[in-house]
């Protein structure tokens, strides 16, 4: 029977579904999920890499074209309008003036976006899932990046791969993030605690919890790398699956990644690629001082937990898709299932195609040499032999 994620209705909203059939008894058609409009978007966020002057062009014509031909409201981060290229394109001034700005950390736009649009590399769809940590629109991705495994669409024909969003039925991949929840022991609390007094307030996603620790609570997207920071000992952590004490990681470190995440850092550290669409958890070491630690795949759905092993020798370090880089000290746990809130990537032909061509572009796989075919002379003379 076929079932409908939708996202819950806001005012300033458009309603957008992804359906997936599962036929009885046989294995999901990945060419079955497609993305589809109760009604045209409105809101529209564009993504634009920092620091990158190539991309001052692209970022203004797709706004032109999405302000004065689509008629579409535009958010932008104040930093990117800030730019003082863009600040003195007077050409431009008149549809700067109309484009809505946010700023990260400050103001929540997570109900008011209908479509995101990144232009640049992969670090701009990672951006992306971190300014939504519950349900996340639709992300179009622009390959004008260095990389680009996560940018399928090519930028020259971006008016033509717009339309043909907007127009709905448009083949789509639900990105799994990851749920990661980090509760600190009170001697990090209390530094924590003195460190918030200047403002008086916690960052929004701090919580305080019932045993007093301080929560922090964050959606990934490609990994939670743990590692053992600047330290020359190896980092010892111990490796619990729904309670259970599975290992401890003797080593450089351990990464827990989703299979977007299977291309990245893990792929470096030896781990196989997986197919995004595979509801799984990839458990790869760094580096392990040990012959026999291999990459493992657990079940989407089990809760992993880290902490550091009672004889570590020194701290650990975290970080989330490369950002809030923290300290992890005895007392400390990460706690890490799979997400509810997927991320939806739109696909530029479809999620098997465009995954397996990024592998042969992006990270050449599998390039070798072709091997020629024996003549037929060779043939006879190696039979004479």
């Amino acid at each position: 029977m076929p079932f409908c994620v939708a996202r819950s209705a806001v005012p300033t909203r458009t309603m957008f579904a992804y359906s997936v059939d599962f036929p009885r008894r046989h294995i999901q058609d990945p060419a079955s999920q497609r993305l589809t409009w109760s009604k045209p978007p409105l809101n529209v966020l564009v993504i634009r890499k920092i620091r990158d002057e190539t991309l001052l062009e692209p970022f203004k014509e797709l706004c032109r074209f999405l302000v004065e031909e689509k008629h579409l409201m535009v958010y932008v981060e104040k930093k990117v309008v800030d730019d003082g290229s863009l600040m003195r394109d007077d050409s431009f001034s008149a549809i700067c003036n109309q484009l809505c700005t946010f700023r990260e950390g400050f103001d929540d736009i997570s109900d008011r976006i209908d479509l995101i649009i990144c232009l640049g590399g992969d670090g701009t769809l990672l951006y992306a899932s971190s300014l939504f940590q519950g349900s996340v629109p639709p992300v179009m991705a622009f390959h004008l990046g260095s990389l680009g495994f996560l940018t399928p669409f090519k930028f020259e024909s971006f008016r033509t791969e717009v339309d043909k969003v907007f127009e709905g039925n448009a083949a789509i991949i639900l990105r799994s993030r990851l749920k990661v929840k980090v509760v600190k022991g009170m001697v990090q609390r209390n530094e924590q605690l003195l460190s918030t007094q200047e403002n008086g307030i916690l960052p929004h996603n701090h919580i305080n919890n019932e045993a007093g620790k301080i929560t922090l609570q964050l959606q990934v997207l490609n990994e939670v790398v743990v590692d053992r920071g600047p330290s020359s000992y190896l980092s010892n952590v111990d490796l619990y699956l729904d309670g259970r004490l599975i290992t401890s990681v003797q080593g450089d470190g351990v990464i827990v990644s989703t299979p977007t995440g299977s291309t990245a850092y893990a792929a470096a550290a030896g781990a196989s690629m997986i197919h995004p669409n595979v509801p799984a958890i990839m458990v790869t070491p760094i580096c392990p001082h040990s012959l026999s630690f291999r990459p493992i795949v657990v079940p989407a759905g089990v809760e992993l937990m880290i902490t550091l092993s009672p004889d570590a020798r020194n701290t650990a370090w975290v970080s989330f898709d490369g950002r809030k880089r923290q300290e992890i000290q005895h007392g400390d746990s990460i706690k890490i299932t799979t997400s509810c809130f997927p991320v939806p990537s739109i696909c530029c032909h479809d999620l098997v195609y465009d995954w397996f061509d990024s592998l042969a572009q992006c990270l050449h796989w599998n390039v070798r040499k072709k091997q020629t075919r024996l003549t037929d002379a060779s043939d006879s003379s190696e039979t004479e032999n």
